[in-house]
């Protein structure tokens, strides 16, 4: 009787399909394993390269927009780190924003490296408010002077951080671990003639900047008062004098000036669609000690002391330029003044519940001075000549004069101007030559500049 192999077969055959069921459920694990490795180091790679590698610009003046949005994303995955972020730093700027006084503000200050900004911050925390910076360090003038202000700022105790306007997630993080009170925005590129060099810095920061401020304090719960720096530029070609707030703001002699202008009309919007509560300020060219390098006061010390030759304008029709000389001082108690009586905002997670506070205020000094008075007060205080060169105004944006009414001002704050040119610019020059370390016939007699002021 021949032997029955089927069951032995029928046996191989089926070890043969649990080998290959095996086999194949072995092969899809490994494909699965595999697949998700691949991916997680795909992910590393992308996220390694977006942080360290941020994509170039030709535009010099957004490069450090580009380098703050990167700093803010990769600093935040690690909570130990004292970058933006981290825990040490949200304690840093917890400590700067929590006011000293009973019923104080806590006020971000955009622009805090700045010249107003400065002074305005080691106002507010001086009498007790809690005060946090902003600013991008840009180069539009020597930044080692916006380094100094930060560590005058730092010994008081106020932290600036170090960001862009218009980096949003970087604002939203302050917003979320800061209840501001108050926002007292200065941050803008300034100047009149810079802007026909570089046009597009100013749309970015005056309008965008502004803009994208606007919409992360009308998203917040509470939303922030607002005081924000206008310009006296908006008045333009305006020829009523002195200049009042119910003068026609239409006509713009400068790029600057139409940005500015631009704020004021987009104040208004988000005050009408939001319930925001904001205060514009119409600063006449502000002076002091600490102040802008590209300011004539300034540049025009510094020439002096050096023996270079000075460009004096007058006007097409040969008249004096005169300018409405304001000193910091009496510029930081307007500002001051405007945030102690702003009203709150009515508006709540970006939705307006009633009628919001609108003001805009002249912050001047209300007495023109001619530039060659400006030259001839230097010229004492230095003890130098001047070698002087009159020049036709150019048509560059620059006015031929200006000149405030700060009659609403004071009535609503009590703003009171009491600098008058000589002594303001008697203690700028005192700072100057102590900053600077200049010996000279005036050095004798300097005095540093109380940084407590």
């Amino acid at each position: 009787m021949p032997t029955d192999t089927s069951k032995p077969m029928k046996l191989e055959r089926y070890n043969s399909y649990i080998r290959k069921v095996h086999s194949t459920k072995l092969l899809n694990a490994s494909s699965k394993f595999l697949f998700r490795v691949t991916l997680l180091i795909a992910l590393v790679l992308i996220l390694f390269f977006t942080i360290n590698y941020p994509p170039l610009s030709d535009n010099t003046h957004s490069a450090p927009h580009h380098h703050h949005r990167h700093s803010f994303l990769s600093t935040s995955l690690f909570s130990g780190s004292s970058l933006v972020g981290g825990a040490a730093w949200e304690k840093q700027v917890r400590h700067s924003s929590t006011p000293r006084r009973v019923n104080g503000f806590s006020v971000l200050v955009t622009g805090a490296a700045g010249f107003i900004g400065s002074h305005c911050s080691l106002a507010l925390k001086k009498r007790g408010d809690g005060v946090l910076g902003l600013d991008n360090f840009n180069d539009y003038y020597d930044p080692s002077l916006k380094r100094a202000r930060q560590n005058l700022l730092s010994k008081h105790q106020i932290f600036i951080v170090e960001g862009d306007l218009n980096d949003g997630p970087l604002l939203t993080k302050l917003f979320d671990v800061v209840p501001f009170t108050h926002v007292l925005h200065l941050a803008a590129q300034a100047g009149v003639r810079y802007a026909m060099q570089n046009p597009q810095s100013y749309v970015k920061s005056n309008i965008a900047g502004f803009v994208n401020l606007l919409e992360v304090a009308k998203a917040v719960n509470p939303q922030p008062a607002i005081v924000w720096a206008s310009s006296s530029s908006v008045y333009g070609l305006n020829t009523e004098n002195p200049f009042s707030e119910r003068d026609r703001t239409d006509r713009p002699a400068s790029l600057y000036a139409a940005t500015k202008k631009a704020g004021e009309e987009i104040a208004h919007t988000y005050n009408h669609i939001y319930g925001l509560s904001l205060t514009g300020l119409r600063f006449f060219t502000v002076y002091g000690p600490w102040g802008r390098p590209d300011m004539a006061y300034f540049f025009f010390t510094k020439d002096i002391l050096q023996g270079k030759p000075i460009d004096i304008y007058r006007t097409q029709d040969q008249k004096a330029v005169a300018r409405d000389f304001t000193y910091i001082d009496d510029v930081v108690k307007g500002c001051l003044g405007a945030l102690d009586t702003a009203e709150k905002s009515t508006g709540s997670g970006g939705k307006k519940k009633g009628p919001a506070q609108l003001r805009v205020y002249n912050l001047g000094n209300t007495s023109p001075v001619p530039v060659g008075r400006l030259v001839s007060i230097l010229e004492g205080l230095l003890n130098t000549k001047a070698k002087k060169h009159v020049i036709t105004l150019p048509r560059n944006g620059d006015v031929p004069y200006t000149h405030a009414n700060v009659t609403l001002a004071y009535k609503d704050f009590g703003y009171k101007p009491t600098t008058d040119l000589a002594s303001g610019l008697r203690k700028f020059v005192k700072w100057y030559v102590s900053y600077f370390g200049i010996e000279s016939k005036h050095s004798k007699e300097t005095q540093h500049f109380d940084e407590s002021s």
